[in-house]
């Protein structure tokens, strides 16, 4: 039986990284650069078999759609044309995720939509598209709280890692694994596609293709259904994806190999499209999903212990509450006042900087990153203050 294989990459950057990379530590900018431009590039020619889901968080939109920035950048790579070749849809399908990359769990839930909105206004405009199917929390980091809000921004279905999966009723493992299934909350339902933990982790590291060939071979072996195969990653960090040597990274040694076997059809593994999977087999049976995040180098992912396992963690992410809250009782009043234009563009600029505080890496780095919290937040309150 064929295994069809869904590919799923997160490219994030924090809003300024970046930039700051550029200036600080050149080469480690330009390896991001590379392995980000390297996406399309080593696909030409391979359209009628490579199939690659992409999330991109605002902030690297923003930072790669800026004129400035591509001046920076011009000479390492083209960000224009990188754009340009990631809205061919024979390779790629692009996921809607959070604008900041938020912990969404861990945000105000009065900054939830917010986050979606934001993400899909801009990739609207640079994907010249208006609907996306797939959602990537950031982190993979989901709760079923989600759900509502997810099918109102129309997404179709929501990508979750395996450890987290509940069904209803009896399953098989592997039918819990390969087998896309439905979530329900509040009267609204979404589908689930679930990330396998363990090929996930072995993609990240570093695999051939017939290790891979096999281990889903083992896997999938007793499925009476054709299984979906999905593993889900960072795409722009760590050595196997950010190495520019042919012989040492992601794409020529283990992804290139698996399309050729696909193409010549000698392969018993086939890239594949979520949406094209689902529109042919459907999705089948329900499924809860307990709250928590993908695993990271440093810990398990559940309960959220690494962002809020020190104390200036979780100090930090009880100010992001209550500047939330000072930021939506002020947009209450502004609105009860009918407040003149001006109030509301110190509004627009004390929401941005609250939202961009609760981007994942103000957490996910111990407290390295926190500082950059409580920076946002307070220019966020001089903004709020000005209105009085």
């Amino acid at each position: 039986m064929t295994a069809f294989h869904a590919l799923v990459l997160n490219l994030h950057q924090p809003s300024g990284n970046l930039d700051g990379l550029l200036e600080q530590q050149p080469w480690e900018a330009k390896e991001i650069l590379y392995a980000l431009d390297r996406i399309p590039r080593v696909l030409w020619g391979y359209d009628d078999v490579a199939r690659v889901h992409l999330s991109l968080s605002g902030t690297l939109l923003e930072s790669l759609s800026s004129a400035d920035f591509q001046e920076r950048t011009y000479g390492i790579i083209k960000c224009g044309d990188l754009l340009w070749h990631l809205q061919n849809t024979q390779l790629f399908d692009i996921l809607g995720t959070g604008y900041y990359h938020p912990v969404f769990p861990l945000i105000p839930k009065a900054d939830w939509e917010a986050q979606l909105q934001r993400w899909l206004q801009m990739g609207q405009h640079i994907f010249w598209r208006e609907r996306f199917d797939g959602f990537w929390p950031p982190e993979m980091a989901f709760s079923m709280e989600l759900i509502p809000l997810l099918k109102k921004q129309g997404y179709r279905y929501v990508l979750v890692d395996s450890e987290y999966i509940d069904p209803v009723d009896k399953m098989s493992w592997e039918e819990k694994r390969y087998m896309p299934h439905i979530a329900r909350y509040a009267g609204e339902e979404i589908i689930i596609v679930v990330r396998d933990r363990e090929l996930s982790d072995a993609q990240e590291s570093g695999m051939e293709y017939q290790w891979f060939a096999k281990e889903v071979y083992e896997r999938t072996k007793w499925c009476d259904f054709p299984p979906l195969v999905t593993t889900a990653t960072d795409g722009d960090n760590g050595g196997w994806f950010r190495n520019t040597s042919e012989q040492a990274n992601f794409w020529d040694v283990f992804y290139l190999t698996l399309l050729e076997q696909a193409r010549q059809d000698t392969g018993s593994i086939r890239p594949t499209f979520i949406q094209d999977y689902l529109n042919e087999y459907g999705a089948h049976g329900e499924v809860t999903v307990r709250t928590g995040a993908w695993n990271t180098g440093w810990h398990h992912g559940a309960n959220f212990m690494q962002w809020t396992g020190s104390h200036a963690q979780k100090a930090a992410l009880q100010r992001v509450r209550e500047a939330s809250l000072d930021f939506h009782a002020a947009c209450e009043q502004a609105a009860r006042q009918q407040a003149p234009e001006v109030v509301w563009q110190q509004l627009h600029e004390a929401h941005w900087h609250l939202l961009r505080a609760e981007t994942s890496c103000n957490f996910y780095w111990g407290e390295d990153w926190v500082p950059h919290v409580h920076k946002d937040l307070e220019v966020m309150w001089e903004h709020l203050h000005h209105l009085q």
